[in-house]
């Protein structure tokens, strides 16, 4: 199966396919269209899009190839699609700033903190380690935050020695942390709800100094799989939504385990959907107001 990846532009999905023949990405022109037009129903506005440069002997359409991504109905259709060359080509149609800005993000190469650590993430799901993770437990979670975030972060899988806060929120303070962890790791794990309890505790403890969110939530999805058979698909959970029921979790976690139980899956063995939903973790953590995300 080819590799699947999403990238976000404005807050909008920019679906990418991994063509292992041609060792290139290609990029879903409908999403680029309906970023950059902001058109409704961005399908029909490149279909006429595509007759005008058609007509015109564009060379956009040159290398233009058709993939099958999976639509918001949950079925694969057979979606046209462009390189890198393709796609910048492509944005040039559409004068103005926004197309400029665009093209500025599309050759930007992430090699920041955060870009390294989800290339590290995406590649978890072809490496030995997830095997090998402590499920539930504390040092399970520092192994997890140790392969993202080591050679980046010196504190990478070390239980942090500072008090930290986000906004108007105080974690759990380092003089009951040790204590704390201890009580999150014993919490039972045979029900859903009872994972989603453990979840919001040790997002309270925040054991890190930087990267918990990331983490956690990776962690969060081994306890599912090993318990329940399951995991989550986060590409069907809303970021606001998702930011804001963390925060109200810490009084009540009903608005987060009703919006993580719909998003359940048996597709714990599927590699797109560990994919998408690095992509989607790592998405989350663009927003930093809210007191999990980071």
């Amino acid at each position: 199966m080819n590799k699947i990846s999403i990238r976000f532009f404005d807050d909008k999905e920019v679906r990418a396919v991994w063509d292992d023949e041609g060792s290139k990405w290609w990029f879903s022109v409908v999403d680029i269209v309906g970023v950059l037009s902001q058109s409704a129903d961005s399908r029909n506005y490149w279909y006429v899009l595509k007759s005008r440069l058609k007509k015109a002997g564009s060379e956009v359409l040159t290398n233009c190839k058709g993939f099958r991504l999976v639509a918001p109905d949950g079925k694969r259709r057979l979606t046209d699609c462009l390189t890198n060359g393709g796609v910048i080509a492509l944005a040039k149609e559409f004068p103005g700033k926004k197309a400029n800005r665009f093209i500025e993000w599309f050759t930007y190469r992430d090699e920041t903190i955060d870009g390294t650590s989800k290339s590290k993430a995406s590649a978890l799901f072809d490496s030995s380690l997830l095997g090998t993770v402590e499920v539930g437990t504390v040092r399970g979670l520092q192994q997890i935050h140790g392969y993202l975030f080591g050679g980046l972060y010196d504190f990478a899988g070390q239980i942090r020695t500072l008090n930290i806060a986000k906004g108007d929120f105080q974690f759990a303070m380092v003089r009951f942390l040790p204590e704390s962890l201890r009580n999150v790791e014993a919490m039972p794990e045979n029900t859903f709800d009872e994972i989603a309890d453990k979840y919001v505790e040790m997002n309270v403890a925040h054991p890190f100094m930087e990267g918990n969110g990331r983490s956690t939530r990776i962690w969060l999805d081994l306890i599912l799989k090993k318990s329940l058979k399951l995991c989550v698909d986060w590409s069907q959970v809303d970021k606001k939504d998702y930011l804001a029921a963390m925060k109200k979790s810490v009084s009540n976690s009903k608005p987060l385990k009703s919006l993580l139980q719909v998003a359940l899956t048996d597709r714990i063995n599927d590699r797109e959907v560990f994919v998408k939903g690095i992509d989607y973790s790592y998405y989350y953590e663009q927003e930093d107001d809210i007191s999990e995300g980071d």
